[in-house]
């Protein structure tokens, strides 16, 4: 007899072991969660000496929920016998390396969370008590299984990206250029060279550059950092701007347009695509110390507002190896090309959505929006054609839900919030009111009775002011300035590449397909050519986290 469960989670990265955690407690609700992985793992290759999660430790997998649950990061620390310590240590901010610890301490207690199990297809199904459902298959330790299951959390994650003018270059040079993803795997072929360039100036080309400036840079090795934004911003982390990661603002967001939902998000890259004011200020504390003879004399480049076009590999006898990288890049706001030769190029260049194929047998009952985009509801439900199955995702919804998607700090309430619905009961009880800003004058009208008559502008007047599309690019996964996941241009058979309202009409997607299972944020296989563009540099949908998941970076 095939077993049947309430929820089936697939892939197991901080999402959906914050769901898998927060289902725990009850025990009617029958759970399982597969990841073709052999254990958890949270960006292996950006675990860099030093980095924090640039999240607060309350942004563990449950507190901001149930804060007495033993699954919360204070508990893990006391079986470890470190809470005292942690208390006269007043951080804040924890290493991700621990983080990672936690996490994996977690899901080896969990008994519904199951590795080395990778999900190869899911399909529609009516379940024996006569409820909508789903056929979920996966191939196991053991061999082929088949489970039924009256609710699916897709919890895949991202992959890398190469910029699409570079995609040619990372074919035929692949020995000589590696993403930020695999960062720490490749370290000692990166430090092997006298010339290393980094292209990308979210967190996780930040934390490189600081880490090779550290630990590598030498007298007579120059270091480059090159990036297509305008500036090497700092992220915006004022006491109000974080609100920005609040269910209040989730909720306004979801309520808006799909076109102004899509021109909001191209104006927010600060909010969730920069980099740690702490991180630049050590990057300038060490370019300082090498500048006792002027800033040309560091030895370090650093360049923003250049995009690359393409490059090749060229024969040096004198390079490791024996070839070097030209690359080609232009300077648009002053109309100048210019050639660099490189030794080891690092993309820090983001991540995108998953293409899963194993969500091949159900898309044709995927609604989606104009732009193809999965549609998506307030509750991180698919909207789906002739079935009550529930099918919910996590971290695929920044078109729908903003900037927070990514964030670990919402990563227990969005797990509340899927639990609620699928139960069907207030399984957890959610605040009211999360932040202090009105990002409406309904919200505000609610609380202030001077704010009268809220009345909606007429429609010509809201397509004149959000007529022009922003461009889209893929970014980087996870917790809020840790992280880095982002959105890719949609393609049929996903549901993980962006959605909008469920009352918009569905629009034509290209084919695309996927690995499954796990945390594409933790993924160590090559980097994906999903996207054009260097999503961490571009204001436009997307995170980058420092190692990618996100991040919060999941």
């Amino acid at each position: 007899m095939t077993d049947t469960y309430e929820l089936v989670g697939i892939g197991i990265g901080p999402f959906n072991l914050a769901l898998a955690a927060l289902a725990e407690p009850t025990e009617s609700l029958t759970c399982l969660f597969l990841d073709e992985n052999a254990g958890f793992g949270w960006h292996p290759g950006m675990m860099v000496d030093g980095a924090r999660l640039q999240v607060p430790f309350l942004a563990d997998l449950v507190s901001l929920v149930d804060p007495t649950n033993r699954n919360s990061y204070l508990a893990w620390l006391r079986d470890q016998g470190r809470l005292f310590g942690f208390y006269f240590s007043e951080a804040w901010h924890v290493p991700r390396a621990e983080y990672e610890s936690y996490c994996r301490a977690v899901a080896e207690r969990l008994e519904s969370c199951r590795f080395g199990c990778r999900v190869t297809a899911v399909r529609h199904a009516a379940l024996a008590d006569g409820r909508d459902g789903f056929v979920v298959c996966y191939d196991s330790p053991e061999g082929p299984r088949t489970v039924l299951a009256a609710n699916v959390a897709l919890g895949i994650g991202t992959e890398p990206v190469v910029p699409g003018a570079l995609r040619a270059l990372c074919e035929d040079g692949a020995a000589l250029v590696s993403h930020s993803a695999h960062y720490l795997n490749r370290a000692d072929w990166i430090r092997a060279a006298d010339d290393v360039t980094v292209l990308g100036s979210g967190q996780s080309g930040a934390e490189i550059v600081l880490d090779l400036l550290r630990g590598w840079h030498l007298p007579g090795r120059r270091l480059r950092w090159l990036t297509r934004s305008a500036a090497f911003e700092p992220m915006e982390y004022s006491k109000i701007g974080l609100e920005h990661f609040t269910p209040d603002y989730t909720d306004y967001f979801h309520e808006l347009s799909e076109p102004v939902r899509d021109q909001l998000l191209s104006t927010q890259g600060r909010l969730y695509k920069a980099v740690s004011d702490e991180t630049l200020a050590e990057i300038r504390a060490e370019l300082d110390r090498r500048a006792y003879r002027g800033p040309a004399s560091t030895g370090v480049t650093l360049l923003p507002g250049v995009e690359a076009i393409g490059g090749r590999v060229v024969d040096a006898p004198g390079a490791p190896g024996g070839e070097e990288l030209d690359l080609d890049f232009v300077h648009f706001r002053t109309n100048t090309a210019c050639g660099i030769r490189t030794q080891r190029l690092v993309l820090a260049t983001g991540y995108a959505q998953r293409q899963p194929r194993l969500l091949g047998p159900i898309d044709a009952l995927v609604r989606r929006d104009s732009r193809g985009r999965p549609l998506i509801r307030r509750d991180h439900r698919v909207v789906l054609e002739g079935t009550d199955a529930g099918l919910y995702v996590q971290n695929a919804e920044l078109h729908t839900h903003g900037v927070g998607t990514p964030d670990l700090g919402l990563g227990a309430y969005r797990a509340a919030s899927i639990l609620n619905a699928v139960t069907g009961r207030e399984l957890y009880r959610l605040p009211a009111r999360t932040a202090h800003t009105s990002f409406s004058p309904a919200a505000a009208a609610a609380a202030d009775e001077a704010i009268i008559r809220v009345t909606a502008l007429p429609a010509q007047v809201t397509r004149a002011r959000h007529a022009v599309a922003p461009r889209q690019n893929p970014s980087q996964p996870e917790d809020r300035r840790d992280r880095r996941p982002s959105t890719a241009p949609s393609r049929a058979g996903s549901v993980v590449a962006a959605g909008g309202d469920p009352d918009s009409s569905a629009g034509p997607a290209a084919a695309g397909s996927v690995v499954t299972g796990g945390d594409p944020d933790r993924s160590s296989g090559p980097a994906a050519a999903l996207a054009a563009g260097d999503p961490e540099h571009h204001p436009s949908p997307g995170i980058d986290d420092p190692a990618a998941a996100p991040e919060g970076l999941d």
